[in-house]
């Protein structure tokens, strides 16, 4: 393979900096002087904010893996391991991943190589064409994340399906496939966004289609548990160009790998209050208790992203990857902590009263908003759970799950 020696990351198409490659695939970050200067430069990340609002410019090097900012674009677990081997790259090269898939990442950033190579090249007997079609393969599979999915365009035809591109850009829906492992998973989803949607979180677009209206699936997918994908709109795509969005993960300097145990819905609350407004305040308070009244064991720092509209206030973002997951891993375990306890039977109002004083969240505001989504949640849930692509098995399993909750008692 080829080499490189550093790349551009742009910020909504203008140079802010650039990763440069050093002995023993170590790699250092650093801003370009144009975006230090620049007084009203549009924000890349809160975690390059010190505790006085002040750009962080001295940054240290990192290996294999990438400065965490830039780790999380990229995809993981399995999905990273296929994205590899259909790239022929090695899934520990960061750098190198961040190479194929810089032109269609999570947010309004894009990278490119600084000597204007286009692709990694494997040999000096690959040609142009099949060096090509193996960065299209990569392309398909360029979000971040664990579950496999796409980016796809849709399709005006009579069907109403979606279109995966060949070059894999330009699309602006999250396809979701059926797991591998569990059944029926685009099917909680699209029934929990929906009921979210109901109670008065805020949601993308989202719809469920067959799979065999999906054009463009690559070959070699695996046996896949269903015939739904479960898709989504991008919320960081937009008609007039990219939207910047991070996750907290990102925000808190986290790499993946740490996603569950290195902070607290506490910590993300204590961000939100200093950085957004109080109907964001709500609206996350809104699907922290909606996630725990349906047994969603799994909305960890990457679950949680803010959204960068104006290119410089953050909010909170809209919600995604709501769906119970208990019915696949029965676990009463939240993937954060929330302030005191990380079990989800022992959230109570008085452990959200203290995770508000923690976080300098107006308590009210807490109180009342928690009390207001357990009623409307109960009475929703009571009327449409049997009008949801929801099998009579799940229903019961979070019927069983709400009745431990001190939500719901008030033990």
């Amino acid at each position: 393979m080829n080499d490189i020696t550093a790349l551009n990351v742009l910020l909504h198409d203008k140079l802010i900096g650039s990763i440069s490659l050093l002995p023993g695939d170590r790699s250092i970050f650093a801003f370009a002087e144009s975006y230090i200067e620049d007084q009203n430069r549009d924000v890349l990340s809160l975690s390059f904010k010190d505790q006085y609002g002040e750009l962080i410019t001295d940054h240290r090097a990192t290996g294999p893996k990438l400065q965490p900012f830039f780790s999380n674009l990229l995809p993981e677990g399995s999905l990273r391991r296929y994205l590899a081997e259909r790239a022929g790259v090695k899934q520990v090269r960061e750098l190198y991943l961040l190479w194929i898939l810089g032109q269609d990442l999570p947010g309004a950033v894009r990278v490119e190589p600084s000597d204007s190579s286009a692709f990694p090249i494997l040999s000096g007997d690959e040609t142009e064409k099949q060096r090509q079609d193996r960065r299209d393969k990569a392309l398909r599979f360029s979000l971040a994340g664990v579950q496999l999915k796409f980016s796809a365009l849709r399709n005006d035809g009579k069907n109403g399906g979606l279109v995966i591109p060949a070059s894999g850009l330009g699309g602006e829906w999250i396809v979701k496939l059926p797991a591998e492992r569990f059944e029926r998973v685009p099917e909680n989803e699209y029934s929990f966004m929906t009921l979210a949607r109901m109670i008065g979180i805020d949601v993308p677009e989202i719809d469920l289609l067959n799979v065999k209206d999906i054009e463009g699936l690559p070959d070699g997918l695996g046996r896949l548990e269903g015939e739904k994908a479960f898709i989504i709109k991008r919320f960081d795509r937009a008609d007039d160009g990219p939207v910047h969005i991070e996750d907290f993960a990102q925000i808190f300097g986290v790499l993946p790998d740490n996603k569950y145990g290195k902070a607290s819905y506490r910590n993300i609350a204590t961000v939100l209050g200093i950085e957004t407004d109080q109907t964001d305040i709500a609206e996350f308070i809104r699907r922290l208790v909606f996630s725990t009244l349906i047994g969603n064991d799994d909305m960890h720092l990457k679950n949680w992203s803010l959204i960068y509209r104006d290119r410089k206030a953050a909010s909170l973002a809209p919600a995604y990857d709501l769906l119970s997951t208990i019915a696949y891993l029965p676990s009463e375990t939240a993937a954060l902590k929330y302030a005191r306890t990380n079990k989800m039977a022992e959230l109570d109002f008085d452990e959200l009263a203290y995770l508000a004083d923690k976080a300098r969240l107006p308590e009210k505001l807490v109180q009342d908003t928690a009390k207001e989504t357990v009623s409307v949640f109960l009475d929703v849930w009571a009327n449409e759970k049997n009008n949801l692509y929801l099998d009579a098995e799940l229903i019961a399993v979070v019927d069983a799950h709400l009745a431990k909750l001190a939500l719901i008692s008030g033990k």
